[in-house]
């Protein structure tokens, strides 16, 4: 891994797009489109990328807004992957340290997946504008991942077998530092919906002819609600009620919740999840109702390789932290300020290489973490202290604070793939490693194979607010040369 004049093109060629990355962050930060819905987003991303010369195919495991994006041909096959999914409720200014919503209640992005999606294309394009200049062989393939906010889409695209011929695979996310780690770094996660059957009558003249949906979902809550105590201290699982019914005095024939079920591992995860249908079959049984489970997604443990690390964290030094103007950093430290965090402002320095912590948090990118080689490469564009899905985390996602830090974000992307294009010993080592970081695992999809993908998720939400969130999509587009 040395500094090369292929490596300082691909990272030149980020700057010169700095405007249209920034550009481009701000339209899907305006867009504000939930998992599953994202038409706007991933045809503007598409046809960025089909204007730099690649060549596009839609609706990977029959997704719409699922997208690959190919250049090049022959081996070795360097994936970059990301998403790009907003928020429901989460409607927020850019710029604003006060709660204040574009449009009163419709999504918004608070988790700075607009500017995912940015750093992923401007690296894309600069890599593929460098492998054409240099004449470097391989393949550059372009993963557009929709609804990473409900876990869907990647673990349909390993199950499908888009990942089988990939060597090593890099995916990009917002953070508040320009760093990366190695080693496991968040949980498994089964996201499902228990849909219960009964038969209707009326609440108040005719009760006893009723066979209570609703009843049952309530008594699975509180059944599960009373394992809690007997089960591992590692899970973490969460519910709502996504159909109570319609009014109070019709007694609902039917009534659906949607959990989530985390634990450390997928055999865990896998097991929790037994347990839960078996509470469900208790329910059903206590309210002679029948019920059916729809699982949504089904996602393995992330991780990251060691050596992909090693050659993201030389490239990260290289790059180095942007230079924080004082309006940014007021602005960071107002916003801390304002939400009871340590006023720090954003930090001037990348972070170290570190072993990751598990963090009980979830990523539909786990299940190619243990199929192909995988690096994180995270950014600062966020606010230092301020939790994802909160408003204040959408403050910064469409300033000067989300540009820079994209930029460093995309520069180290471009550079760590060339590394791997023009290295092949690095693509060997990282395969090698990889087998013996995995172990003894063997891994076993947590999603169904018969599952299908959930087509319908947010449109009815998406479509109630996305003619009032039209008024504010920015005019200008970007350009990418």
């Amino acid at each position: 891994m040395q500094d090369s004049k292929q490596k300082q093109f691909a990272m030149d060629a980020v700057e010169e797009n700095g405007n249209n990355i920034a550009l481009l962050g701000d339209n899907i930060f305006y867009f504000a489109e939930l998992g599953m819905q994202e038409f706007r987003t991933t045809g503007l991303m598409t046809e960025i990328l089909e204007q730099a010369g690649f060549e596009i195919e839609w609706n990977i495991s029959g997704i719409p807004t699922a997208f690959i994006a190919t250049y090049g041909s022959g081996k070795p096959v360097v994936a970059l992957h990301t998403e790009f999914d907003a928020t429901p409720s989460s409607s927020q200014m850019a710029g604003v340290t006060e709660q204040k919503p574009i449009v009163d209640g419709a999504p918004g992005h608070t988790e700075g997946h607009n500017v995912n999606a940015a750093v992923m294309v401007g690296a894309a394009v600069a890599v593929k504008k460098t492998m054409e200049q240099f004449g470097i062989e391989g393949t550059l393939r372009v993963y557009g991942a929709p609804a990473e906010e409900q876990l869907v889409s990647r673990p349909y695209f390993v199950r499908d077998g888009y990942f089988k011929d990939v060597d090593v695979a890099l995916h990009d996310h917002i953070g508040s530092n320009l760093g990366t780690v190695y080693g496991l770094r968040q949980y498994a996660l089964i996201s499902a919906e228990f849909t219960f059957k009964g038969e209707s009558a009326h609440a108040a003249t005719s009760p006893w002819n009723a066979r209570d949906a609703l009843d049952a979902a309530v008594l699975m809550d509180i059944g599960w609600d009373k394992l809690r105590e007997h089960l591992e201290p590692s899970q973490r699982s969460h519910r709502v009620i996504s159909n109570g019914g319609d009014q109070p005095n019709v007694i609902p024939n039917t009534s659906t919740i949607w959990w989530f079920f985390r634990e450390a591992t997928a055999e865990r995860a896998r097991t929790l999840f037994e347990k839960a249908k078996r509470v469900a079959q208790g329910a059903a049984t206590m309210t002679d109702t029948s019920y059916s489970v729809n699982v949504l997604s089904a996602v393995a443990p992330t991780r990251c390789n060691r050596v992909l690390a090693e050659v993201i964290q030389n490239n990260i030094e290289a790059v180095g932290m942007p230079e924080w103007s004082e309006a940014e950093q007021k602005l960071v430290t107002d916003l801390q300020t304002k939400v009871n965090v340590k006023a720090t402002g954003m930090p001037t320095q990348v972070a170290q290489l570190r072993e990751a912590v598990q963090s009980v948090s979830a990523n539909d990118s786990g299940d190619v973490c243990w199929v192909v080689p995988s690096g994180v490469v995270n950014f600062p564009s966020n606010i230092p202290g301020i939790a994802y899905h909160h408003w204040g985390a959408g403050v910064s996602l469409a300033t000067t604070i989300a540009h820079k830090g994209a930029v460093a974000g995309a520069k180290t992307m471009a550079a760590s793939a060339i590394d791997l294009f023009m290295d092949p010993q690095l693509v060997a080592q990282a395969k090698e490693t990889f087998k013996e970081e995995i172990g003894g695992v063997e891994y076993r999809p947590l999603l169904p194979d018969d599952q299908q993908p959930p087509l319908e998720l947010n449109r009815v939400l998406m479509e109630r607010y996305r003619s009032a969130m039209e008024a504010h999509y920015p005019k200008e587009k970007p350009a990418f040369s």
